[in-house]
């Protein structure tokens, strides 16, 4: 399934879908703030193979309110064990937040979306989200949680990235249905002040786990427009996702996890222990030594799993 749309923002459009990056670009820059900013959105929407027939577990909506507002739901996929379709609570919590962003007590505030579009939403789940609105004077409000992210690409760099929020490694914050779940006073929230020509690429953790910043890069500076762009930086993360042999930023993030939390206390702890029968040895006996730096290398599946030095 693919959605694609790319004009001004206008009435709120919801989409329900998985991984899709939004953003603004240089192909149609941010007015002047005396001119009143504008956002222009394309998107582009790739389920996962096995999730196709049901249109995936996530959702976003597109609004034309204000300057332009936008949310990316990713519903958590650990719920199908249950017998729910995770779909379902992503997908109201969008059409939610696409309701109440007309309500007053919103007031272009990220954050106040996300409680009553919480607050509303019955379907038994939960979901990762991010929020973003953006004020005449170019100003970006953000509220996240979980792992659904946003950058801020101005003169080719990245100048600015939200950070995940987990609990540990590929558990992350979510709103739920549930009373253990965040809700949105746990929120992640930010602002940015946007420049002419600044560009924004959002997507839930399916899509940033699998393209590089240098990748996004490349791709936005040889797509004539933000619809073509969103194609392409979807159908690259699409093919890296299925890629057995690419090292993809979450196959990274995966083995630092495991070198910081497991193998490396271990070596410590095997270290010390040595060290201290060692250094004992030496005391006794009047000798001086001193340490080197040495180089470990573990490997498992035939590639360089751990490098310390």
């Amino acid at each position: 399934m693919a959605a694609s749309t790319a004009s001004r923002l206008s009435p709120p459009c919801l989409h329900a879908a998985p991984h899709h990056p939004l953003r603004r670009s240089r192909f149609s820059p941010l007015r002047a703030a005396k001119l009143e900013a504008v956002l222009s959105i394309g998107t582009h929407v790739i389920p996962h193979p096995r999730k196709v027939e049901t249109g995936g577990e996530d959702a976003f909506f597109v609004g034309g309110d204000g300057c332009g507002v936008f949310a990316i739901a990713d519903g958590v996929s650990g719920w199908a064990e249950k017998n729910v379709n995770p779909a379902l609570f992503s997908r109201e919590l969008m059409a939610n937040s696409s309701t109440f962003i007309k309500d007053e007590e919103v007031s272009q505030d990220p954050q106040i979306l996300l409680m009553k579009a919480h607050a509303a939403t019955s379907s038994i789940g939960s979901a990762t989200v991010i929020v973003a609105m953006l004020e005449k004077t170019g100003t970006l409000k953000i509220a996240s949680v979980g792992d659904c992210g946003l950058k801020v690409i101005r003169k080719g760099q990245v100048m600015f990235s939200t950070c995940p929020q987990e609990h540990y490694f590929d558990c992350p914050y979510q709103l739920s249905s549930e009373a253990i779940g965040q809700t949105s006073q746990d929120a992640l929230v930010c602002t940015v002040n946007l420049m002419e020509g600044d560009m924004i690429v959002s997507g839930s953790d399916g899509f940033f786990d699998n393209i590089f910043d240098q990748e996004i890069l490349s791709v936005i500076n040889e797509s004539p427009g933000t619809d073509e762009a969103a194609k392409a930086l979807a159908e690259l993360a699409r093919k890296h996702s299925v890629d057995v042999t690419f090292d993809s930023p979450y196959s990274m993030e995966a083995r630092s996890r495991v070198r910081n939390k497991y193998i490396l206390p271990v070596i410590l702890s095997l270290f010390t222990s040595f060290f201290n029968s060692f250094a004992k040895k030496c005391m006794i006996s009047h000798i001086s030594f001193r340490l080197l730096t040495c180089r470990v290398l573990m490997f498992l599946g035939g590639r360089s799993y751990l490098e310390l030095s």
